[in-house]
């Protein structure tokens, strides 16, 4: 690790103590850890998840960022890599995964079908967006990405790992975090978050006929 990287701006250290000692923060260094060591969740929903191969494969090498340790089990990842389309099918199992993962935990968005429905928007059985059921950290355009996005996608979760305080970001903050609901798959997908809406607009329409009604005997009385 380069000394700029971690020493804090404002305190000198001299010439010939540099490669010795280095003053810095608890969330430079603790950043600084998580940063490169972050491991991806193995699982892949559609053509992207072919690009996101390639990037694992010798010729891209995310080793480099140390990502190269793609887990099966969402209890031992913190990045949940969103490749290909989200289908009402799928994203209930997306979610359970998601609230299985450990803090802290991020989502890219990969492609254009995982971050607002893709060519397949306003499909009958697609999600526009995974966003609108799990928080996403990075979105990568593309249809599907290249592998290079994908790496330039890892560099701005870097960045952002790097930016944050240990004293602001959710997972540090007094009392439990909530899980996510569960999505249920019914005539229709439905988020559990958006019950009362769904009874008010379902109900709505029956209203309105009983108030016309009523409205119309006032009249013919």
């Amino acid at each position: 690790m380069a000394s700029n990287e971690i020493n804090t701006p404002g305190y000198d250290v001299p010439a010939e103590m540099q490669a010795q000692v280095a003053i810095t923060t608890l969330d430079k260094i603790y950043n600084w850890s998580r940063k490169n060591s972050v491991w991806p969740m193995m699982f892949g929903l559609a053509c992207c998840a072919i690009e996101m191969i390639g990037a694992a494969a010798s010729r891209y090498d995310i080793s480099r960022f140390g990502m190269e340790v793609m887990r099966p089990s969402p209890r031992q990842a913190d990045l949940m890599i969103v490749s290909g389309t989200v289908t009402k099918k799928m994203i209930p199992q997306i979610v359970r995964l998601y609230n299985q993962m450990p803090e802290p935990r991020y989502v890219i968005a990969m492609g254009a079908c995982a971050s607002g429905g893709g060519p397949f928007k306003e499909g009958y059985s697609v999600v526009s967006g995974v966003d609108k059921f799990i928080p996403v950290d990075v979105y990568i355009p593309g249809c599907p990405p290249s592998p290079q996005a994908l790496i330039h996608g890892f560099l701005v979760l870097m960045k952002k790992i790097e930016g944050e305080s240990l004293r602001k970001v959710r997972w540090y903050q007094k009392g439990p975090s909530e899980p996510i609901p569960v999505p249920v798959l019914g005539p229709d997908l439905m988020d559990p978050r958006k019950y009362a809406l769904i009874k008010e607009i379902t109900h709505r329409p029956a209203e309105m006929e009983v108030q016309e009604q009523d409205q119309t005997g006032e009249v013919e009385g």
